[in-house]
């Protein structure tokens, strides 16, 4: 396949499949919206060299959201430990110290529409973005602060930066009611949009982040519970989690990630291309190390062992090799 445009159509079909397959739904992701073949192709095989080199995943999380006054100004004094962290409001003011925090609980009860003590939906959300060990804790907060003026520009926020634990994290609480009386209602869709737009104000800083999905990166993890780590450190979990299942199960969704690596990873190393081609290649080791292309090929050996009892099985067909890889951070 020399034709470079051919190489850069495969790209683009198999690539927004892989990387954005919820552009349907919600605003092109960041990156690959507004753009010709060419530019759209260049996106995506930077999205394969960041994932191809295990760049660190960002972490975008819902991680609840105050029912009422009563939560949300509990919420507050968490993340600010009750004042002693300095907190910066949507318009970039630092605010610290107790009677800062109570006036911000305050101006959110009366702002707007009138927040009740308690209420049966959420009046707020806590969100909160976070990068493995190592970043830079002053570039994630500057990141976060861009990704916040950006995407929740019409919310009163406040954000704190934690520093101190292992993984540097901003936490982000944002009135649901909007200025003009629109509600906050995040969905799976927004979230992903949300990863792809810290990762890239990252980047805008130097670090290489990426945002991909679990499925895209082969993986199948369920991380715990918020609530229920919290308990675990201070040892108040009695009950195992019955919600984590020890078997990996990959789903259709899977098998259509892992074909869409294929297709690009044979275009690439066709392409008349020597860096398209070193690229297919380096896609091609780390396709070996994916989770879900070990199981299939572990499965389609199985499922020949039933059909054809007590014959011996022709070898599968080379989707990978069963050898240890370096596991993803998220």
């Amino acid at each position: 396949m020399n034709d470079s445009r051919a190489v850069d159509g495969v790209l683009v079909q198999w690539g927004d499949r892989l990387f954005y397959p919820f552009n349907r739904r919600v605003p092109a992701a960041p990156g690959c919206a507004g753009i010709g073949l060419r530019d759209r192709a260049a996106a995506i095989r930077q999205r394969i060299e960041r994932t191809v080199a295990r760049a660190p995943q960002v972490m975008v999380k819902v991680t609840g959201g105050g029912r009422g006054m009563v939560a949300i100004a509990a919420h507050l004094r968490y993340i600010s430990k009750n004042g002693r962290i300095p907190m910066e409001d949507d318009q970039g003011n630092q605010r610290e110290g107790k009677e800062a925090m109570l006036d911000v609980a305050d101006h959110w009860r009366l702002g707007g529409s009138r927040i009740p003590e308690r209420s049966e939906r959420r009046e707020a959300f806590n969100i909160m973005l976070s990068m493995p060990r190592g970043t830079d804790p002053l570039i994630v907060q500057r990141a976060a602060r861009e990704f916040a003026q950006s995407e929740l520009a019409d919310h009163r926020y406040v954000m704190v930066l934690h520093d101190h634990q292992a993984n540097p994290h901003v936490h982000l609480s944002v009135r649901a009611e909007s200025r003009q009386g629109k509600r906050l209602n995040p969905r799976k869709a927004d979230l992903q949009r949300w990863r792809e737009a810290f990762a890239e104000r990252l980047r805008g800083w130097g670090i290489e982040a990426e945002a991909t999905r679990q499925v895209t990166r082969g993986e199948q993890k369920k991380y715990p519970k918020l609530w229920r780590k919290k308990a675990s450190e201070q040892g108040r979990v009695q009950a195992p989690d019955t919600t984590q299942k020890p078997e990996q199960r990959f789903s259709k969704s899977h098998k259509q990630a892992l074909e869409a690596w294929v297709r690009i990873k044979d275009a690439l190393t066709k392409s008349g291309s020597p860096a398209d081609r070193q690229l297919g290649s380096a896609m091609n080791l780390h396709i070996r190390t994916m989770p879900f292309a070990i199981e299939i090929q572990r499965r389609w050996k199985a499922e020949q062992q039933r059909e054809l009892p007590g014959v011996r099985v022709a070898k599968a067909p080379t989707v990978a090799r069963e050898r240890p890889g370096p596991e993803m951070e998220r």
